[in-house]
């Protein structure tokens, strides 16, 4: 895909743009309508805080909306600097599309590349832009990232490129590549052809990719995927071998540092769903489990719940604690906890049940760290999983970590750096588009050994919590990664440069 037809720079589409030319006469109404909707609480809310922020995100310099979104948002305003890359700017571009501001697992893991590449490329070969792709975004994620993540999302938002010069990168779930399944802007933003290459950055959580999704790849130039699992299952699947290339994700080993952070007080933001609260933290401090994941079948809550309150009562000084969201759910998670125990009869021990918390609310990315670090270990028995961001945030905060030994978390889970959960059997998705695929069922009863071994061994589970901090930084670090991803768009333009 070396085109030089097309000399004009990448549009954007007016779509991203519609508040952009409005008069003055609209923006004065739209503030007394956001006020009044704020001040009454209407159901609106959201939508236009959601507004606000697509504008605050594609507007710069600063705006009339965006002084307003700062003014009810206050930000510290930055000291003058220098402009993001004062040093002659190269000729190629990276044109990084995502779902930059959702919070989701995607929007986490392209932020992770671009902060590795924008600190730690060397004469970097490239210019860096971005573009929302893919998922809805969300105010409250934008709100909890830091103020100078913020700003370098402003500037590289608006850096533009000659479509010539670029390299796409499309990374999101293959519906949302060119043409969109769904309503979301198209990646690429327009003809594969009129781009130097176009990268699709994907993975799946189960043992296969469908026949669309292999199509979409097979359109591509490349396909980057985490892990050699997804190397084998999408070459299986019918993905071209020499398009599919591993690129493994970075993980912020100084961001997530535990000797940067106290502690999160977890009683201000759990709610106690079963069990006994603790009334004296410092007599009778609780052996902390962690979890972290959005409430979906696919992350096996339920085996979770099962293995923990057949295993351990009220008497044995354990705590577990669910940081969770919806998908495609409510937020009666309490509920759902009480109907799955009862359905699944299982008997509450002599001395009560081992309490169970749920924190459902908003943590700021800022924040995350001290979460871990409230923690004594992290445990997530999954189905299946792209990569698992949270496993690897809690190897890095030096947690151990009990996870299914099967699908992504196999690029990077050893004996020696944690507890790898063998899996009984393989099940058959029973719903969703990926209906008729496989995933794990991780075992139960060997959940319920790990778990008690990790609450009697305290000794060895901080060994290993040390040797996974220690992987992480070897193999997973943004400067290691950075490299990764230089090299390989090195060797993308090289070939179409001959």
């Amino acid at each position: 895909m070396n085109s030089r037809e097309n000399q004009q720079p990448i549009n954007r589409p007016q779509a991203n743009r519609t508040l952009k030319l409005k008069p003055y006469a609209f923006y004065l109404s739209s503030i007394l309508i956001l006020v009044l909707t704020i001040s009454f609480n209407f159901p609106k809310t959201n939508f236009l805080k959601t507004q606000l922020l697509k504008h605050t995100f594609s507007s710069h310099p600063t705006t009339i909306v965006q002084n307003l979104f700062g003014f009810l948002h206050p930000i510290k305003k930055p000291q003058q600097t220098q402009p993001i890359n004062p040093t002659p700017k190269p000729p190629n571009c990276l044109l990084w599309m995502a779902p930059f501001l959702s919070g989701g697992g995607y929007s986490s893991e392209a932020w992770s590349y671009i902060l590795s590449l924008y600190q730690h490329s060397k004469n970097p070969i490239f210019r860096m832009a971005i573009e929302q792709h893919g998922d809805q975004e969300s105010l409250e994620f934008w709100e909890g990232l830091p103020e100078y993540v913020r700003k370098l999302a402003i500037g590289l938002y608006n850096t533009r490129c000659s479509m010539k010069d670029t390299v796409v990168i499309c990374h999101s779930e293959p519906g949302a590549w060119n043409p969109p399944l769904f309503e979301t802007l198209p990646c690429p933003p327009a003809a594969y052809q009129k781009f130097k290459s176009v990268i699709g950055r994907t993975m799946f959580e189960t043992d296969r990719v469908n026949a669309e999704h292999v199509k979409r790849c097979n359109r591509m130039d490349y396909v980057w995927v985490p892990t050699q699992f997804h190397v084998s299952s999408f070459v299986q699947s019918g993905v071209d071998p020499s398009k599919v290339v591993k690129i493994v994700q970075p993980i912020d080993v100084k961001f997530f540092d535990p000797l940067a952070y106290e502690p999160l007080n977890l009683a201000s933001v759990g709610k106690l769903i079963m069990g006994k609260a603790t009334q004296d933290l410092e007599t009778k401090k609780k052996f902390v489990f962690m979890s972290v994941f959005k409430w979906e079948y696919r992350k096996g809550w339920d085996v979770l719940l099962k293995s923990y309150l057949e295993e351990f009562s009220e008497a044995d000084g354990v705590a577990l604690y669910l940081l969770t969201n919806p998908y495609h759910s409510d937020r009666d998670f309490g509920n759902k906890i009480v109907e799955f125990v009862e359905k699944s009869g299982i008997e509450m021990p002599v001395t009560g049940w081992a309490p169970v918390y749920v924190m459902d609310t908003h943590i700021a990315q800022t924040d995350l760290p001290r979460v871990y670090k409230a923690a004594d270990a992290f445990v997530l028995p999954s189905r299946g999983e792209g990569w698992g961001r949270p496993l690897v945030e809690a190897m890095a905060m030096s947690l151990p970590v009990i996870a299914t030994n099967w699908s992504g978390p196999t690029e990077y889970l050893t004996a020696e750096n944690s507890y790898p959960l063998p899996v009984d059997r393989m099940s058959e998705v029973m719903e969703g588009p990926f209906r008729g695929h496989l995933w794990a069922e991780p075992s139960v009863s060997k959940l319920r050994v790990l778990m008690r071994r990790v609450v009697n061994n305290v000794e060895e589970a901080k060994v290993k919590g040390k040797k996974a901090r220690e992987d992480m930084i070897k193999r997973f670090s943004p400067e290691i990664v950075a490299d990764i991803v230089t090299k390989h768009v090195q060797h993308i333009l090289q070939k179409v440069n001959r």
